[in-house]
This record gives C-alpha cells, sequence and structure tokens, in this order.
C-alpha cells in the first residue's frame, strides 16, 4: 500500500503518477493504446464484445486465442498479466497487475472468471490454472511477495476470499500496525480439483491438497490433506472423500 500511495501522492506530475500506477509504462505509444482500449471497455452487448476481442489481446503480457472480454473490465498494468487461451473475463473485473517481476498474474487455458471478481497483485503473484472457475464477487489477493497458486480444474465459490500477505506483524506496541508492515505467511497453494463453497475464507500459509472441500462459510486457516472436506470457522476436516 505504502509503494502505491508515495507513487500516487508523491512528486512528479499527474500524467506520470497514472502512467506508473495503471498503464505500466512511460511510453507515449502505450499510454494512448491504453487509453483506446478502456475506452471500449463499458461498450455493452456484441459491438463491445468484438471491439474487445480486436484490440484487447495486445494489451496483455501474452493473450492465447479465443479469449472474451465483457463490459466494465478494471486492468491495472496489463503488459504484467498473461492469458491463455480461450479465457473468458466477465462484466466488471477487476485485473490489478501490479505484481512483483515481469509476470504478476497468469491464467491458463479455459479459466472462467465471472462477474465481479478482483484479481490483485500488489508486490505478489497470482497462477490460476486450466479449466479453473471462479464465481461471482470472489477476491483472488496476493501481496508483499506472497504468492498464490490456484491449480487446475478448481472452483473458488461465490465471494470466496484467498487472501495471501494479508496480515501485519502487530508485536511492537509502540509503533502503529500499519508502520509494522505485512508478515510473509508464505503464500497459498489450492492443488488441482480443489472446490471453495461460497462464501470460504483461506489465509496465507494455507496448502489444500488435490481433491479437498472447504464448505460454505468455512475459514481454512491451517492447511488440507488431499481428498478431506473441511468445515466451520476455523475450518476442521470432518471426513475423507471416498470414505
Amino acid at each position: 500500500m505504502s509503494k502505491t500511495h508515495d507513487t500516487v501522492a508523491g512528486k512528479g506530475s499527474p500524467l506520470g503518477k497514472y502512467q506508473d500506477v495503471m498503464v505500466g509504462s512511460r511510453g507515449l505509444g502505450k499510454l494512448l493504446y491504453f487509453e483506446w482500449c478502456m475506452l471500449l471497455s463499458p461498450i455493452p452487448g456484441a459491438l463491445g464484445i468484438v471491439l474487445r476481442k480486436l484490440f484487447w489481446p495486445r494489451l496483455f503480457g501474452a493473450c492465447g486465442g479465443g479469449c472474451m472480454f465483457a463490459s466494465g473490465i478494471i486492468l491495472r498494468r496489463p503488459g504484467r498479466i498473461f492469458l491463455g487461451h480461450a479465457v473468458v473475463i466477465s462484466e466488471r473485473c477487476v485485473l490489478d497487475g501490479r505484481g512483483t517481476g515481469e509476470r504478476a498474474i497468469e491464467l491458463g487455458d479455459n479459466v472462467m472468471l465471472s462477474n465481479d471478481i478482483t484479481l490483485s497483485c500488489k508486490e505478489g503473484s497470482i497462477t490460476i490454472g486450466a479449466n479453473t472457475g471462479i464465481n461471482t464477487q470472489a477476491i483472488v489477493q496476493s501481496t508483499h511477495g506472497c504468492p498464490v497458486v490456484i491449480g487446475e480444474d478448481c472452483i473458488l465459490g461465490q465471494r470466496s476470499l484467498v487472501i495471501a500477505g494479508g496480515s501485519y506483524n502487530i508485536d511492537d506496541l509502540e509503533k502503529l500496525i500499519r508502520e509494522q508492515g505485512i508478515r510473509n505467511d508464505g503464500g497459498i497453494e489450492l492443488a488441482g480439483n480443489v472446490w471453495l463453497g461460497a462464501n470460504v475464507s483461506v489465509l496465507g500459509g494455507v496448502k489444500m491438497g488435490r481433491g479437498s472441500i472447504a464448505g460454505t462459510g468455512a475459514v481454512v486457516t491451517r492447511s488440507i490433506p488431499e481428498n478431506a472436506v473441511c468445515l466451520g470457522i476455523p475450518a476442521k476436516v470432518v471426513k475423507r472423500r471416498g470414505e
């Protein structure tokens, strides 16, 4: 948060700040192309889909064939976002590529993002495997070097939260909490074929094994073995699939 705040509120021209935060480049050509593409973002219906399909792929670090972009999508630093083939991004999604390195967000082939989903990188990275679907109003966030890795064939339910690097250090009583920095929790890994029900929260430091399930409303604070079903706050394993 501090780096973004310093960039926006610090010295320099408003245009330069906008280019650093939103475009990811000070080049005039990239600025103009980004602005043109953002003008296409709110256009509804078939016309908007056709125009975005025509012009938007060149915004990204890479974009496979057959990708579809609905209206109202917000992009930040799209050059650090890499899309596989046949990725679908629905209405009003936010893809924030302000991560570390050249690949902040990577979406595999056939990934489906429903409407109002936020993928946010703030000095982090998000990788989502092929054939994964994320339902409406979900938030996936990676901050301060704590990556989120979601495997292939996963299902994330409505309003699910997957938050890596979301906890502050709090031990120094002489400092404000916001001044103590983010605790490195090691990130989050959801192995392949994981299912999160609606309103599930997965916190940093958690690994969910392949084929595991978190039931509706669960708060997953500890790692879950493969093929396990967990419920509750905090989530506890209640059964193993197939038993």
